[in-house]
C-alpha cells in the first residue's frame, strides 16, 4: 500500500501546474500583483521541493521527473502568456530571442520524440539556473512592474539551456533522465561503450 507521504512530490508538482491556469485566470479578469506574487513564489518554492522530497523518499522516478516538466512548461507557458496579457511590450521588445527560444524549444521536442520516442526529462544545471532566472524575471515583470534586463537574461539562459539540451540528446545513445550536463552525457556514453 502506498504511503501517504510519498504522495506529497507529486502533490507539489500537481499544484504547481493548477498555479499556472490560475495566474492565467487572474490576469484576464482581475489583474492583481499581490496574487501574481503567492502564485509565483508558490511555484517557485513547489518546484525546488518535489524533487528534493522525491530524493529523500526514493521515489524520484523518470514518471515524476516528466511530469515535474510538464508542470513547469505548463506554469511558464500561462506565465508568459499573462505577461502578454499584462505587459506585452516586454514580449514585443525581446521578440527576436522569443522566437529563437521557442524555435529551439520546438526543435528539442521534436528530436526527443524522433529519437527516443518521448520528451526529455534532463534537469540539467543550465535548466536549474534558467528556472530560477525565469522566476526573477516573471516577478520583477508582475509584481514590481519592472525586470527589462531580466527577461533579457532568463530568455537568453533559456536558449544555452535549449542548446545543451539539443547536443545531450544528440550525444546520448538511449532514453535518460536526471543528466545535469552535457559532460555527464559524454562520460555515460563511454561508460555505454566500455561495457
Amino acid at each position: 500500500m502506498t504511503r501517504l507521504y510519498t504522495l506529497f512530490p507529486y502533490l507539489l508538482t500537481y499544484i504547481r501546474a493548477v498555479l499556472g491556469p490560475l495566474l492565467l485566470g487572474v490576469a484576464y479578469f482581475s489583474p492583481n500583483r499581490a496574487v501574481f506574487a503567492v502564485c509565483l513564489v508558490a511555484a517557485f518554492v513547489s518546484d525546488i521541493f518535489d524533487g528534493i522530497i522525491a530524493r529523500r523518499l526514493g521515489i524520484a522516478t523518470s514518471a515524476l521527473r516528466r511530469l515535474d516538466s510538464l508542470a513547469d512548461s505548463i506554469f511558464y507557458l500561462c506565465a508568459l502568456v499573462v505577461v502578454w496579457l499584462v505587459h506585452p511590450q516586454v514580449l514585443w521588445d525581446n521578440r527576436a530571442m522569443l522566437i529563437a527560444l521557442l524555435l529551439l524549444e520546438t526543435a528539442r521536442y521534436v528530436f526527443d520524440l524522433w529519437k527516443f520516442g518521448r520528451e526529455a526529462s534532463y534537469h540539467m544545471w543550465s535548466s536549474k539556473l534558467w528556472g530560477i532566472a525565469l522566476f526573477a524575471a516573471f516577478y520583477a515583470v508582475l509584481v514590481v512592474g519592472g525586470g527589462r534586463i531580466l527577461a533579457k537574461v532568463a530568455i537568453g539562459l533559456g536558449i544555452v539551456a535549449d542548446i545543451e539540451g539539443l547536443l545531450i540528446s544528440y550525444t546520448l545513445q538511449t532514453w535518460r533522465h536526471d543528466v545535469p550536463t552535457i559532460m555527464h552525457a559524454r562520460r555515460m556514453c563511454s561508460e555505454e561503450d566500455i561495457a
